[in-house]
């Protein structure tokens, strides 16, 4: 109860906000922490063309979903597609948007060590807590030249409900039977061993102060913080860091019409095997959410639109995410225009 206030009382901030703007219209979201650097910027620029106030809380994947479930948002961010039984809860149909493309990456503070490999078996063992030592001789084994030390690793993973949780437990759920049987694909997973912390933010915080850590968080975290970000062996054998090239390379894949794929160890020889799409969630009639006047209905249309349009994917690179495919972009344009508002379309 003390979390779902929280995150009431988040939004709530964020909502008056936006009232006293002196902008001449204004729409809230709230939700992933992956996207939020690009978020960040794609909004301001959005804002600054339109004149209409666009405020996000990062709050998490899962808060973000509860938040439109609760009709206290316009739009959610959230790195997870909504399952069936999740989209059957919610009070309307939900679009799925794609924004961009990005990575999820182990960093880790080992101040010696500059280039790291690690399989996804090792990655299971360290987060289940069976390897505990940096010079474990099946990491070793994977990193001839390097001096690995004598030093306990410190596994760190998100509190919170977590889109990048999903994408990352999704990756070893498909690489590890064990990790399937044991603690499966979810927002949030029952840790045996590490520590938490807060959203993506928390967690490259955590691992920047604390020697011996690892841990997953978006890509952009890492380079924004200059943490060392371990090669992960694709399904090709390839040992890959993330890159726009080897991010967009995990899209090679036809897509659903509803957009909900996940792209992890993908088959293609040159893909980061730890990919993603990012989405915003919207009401397919706009009305579902009472607290939408059609005035909000348009300005989020028009936002999700300008999302997948030159402007806003040329700024995913500046920020270490990739540019989606024309052909999702095609296929997210054409769902928005199906969109109404008390069964009329805008």
């Amino acid at each position: 109860m003390k979390k779902i206030t929280t995150i009431i009382l988040c939004i709530t901030a964020l909502a008056l906000a936006s009232c006293s703007s002196s902008s001449k219209s204004s729409i809230t979201g709230a939700g992933a922490t992956f996207p939020l650097p690009f978020y960040n910027i794609a909004f301001k620029a959005y804002q600054d063309s339109s004149q209409t106030l666009v405020t996000y809380g990062g709050i998490g994947s899962g808060g973000g979903i509860r938040s439109l479930k609760d009709k206290i948002v316009d739009f959610a961010g959230t790195d997870a597609f909504l399952s069936e039984k999740e989209l059957a809860e919610m009070p309307g149909e939900v679009l799925h948007i794609p924004t961009c493309m990005g990575a999820i990456v182990l960093a880790y503070n080992l101040p010696a060590v500059k280039d790291l490999n690690l399989n996804g078996e090792l990655i299971v063992d360290i987060f289940l807590g069976n390897i505990t030592k940096w010079n474990d001789s099946r990491i070793a084994a994977l990193n001839v030249d390097v001096n690995l030390p004598d030093l306990k690793i410190t596994p760190t993973y998100r509190s919170d409900g977590s889109g990048t949780t999903f994408v990352f437990s999704d990756f070893l759920s498909k690489v590890s039977p064990r990790w399937a049987e044991q603690l499966g694909t979810a927002k949030a997973l029952k840790w045996p061993a590490g520590i938490a912390a807060k959203g993506n933010p928390g967690v490259a915080g955590t691992i920047k102060q604390t020697e011996g850590a690892i841990g997953y968080i978006g890509s952009e975290y890492g380079f924004s913080l200059k943490i060392p970000m371990a090669k992960i062996q694709n399904s090709s054998g390839h040992f890959v860091s993330p890159t726009s090239e080897s991010i967009s390379a995990s899209a090679s894949l036809e897509m659903p019409k509803d957009m909900r794929v996940m792209i992890t160890n993908s088959a293609s020889p040159e893909a980061y095997p730890i990919s993603c799409f990012t989405w915003l969630l919207i009401y397919k009639d706009q009305a579902t959410n009472d607290r939408t006047s059609i005035e909000q209905a348009k300005e989020n249309v028009k936002l999700m639109k300008w999302m997948l349009g030159k402007n806003a994917q040329n700024i995913t690179k500046i920020v270490h995410y990739s540019p989606l495919p024309q052909s999702v972009i095609n296929t997210s344009l054409n769902a928005l225009d199906g969109v109404t508002f008390g069964g009329n379309k805008l």
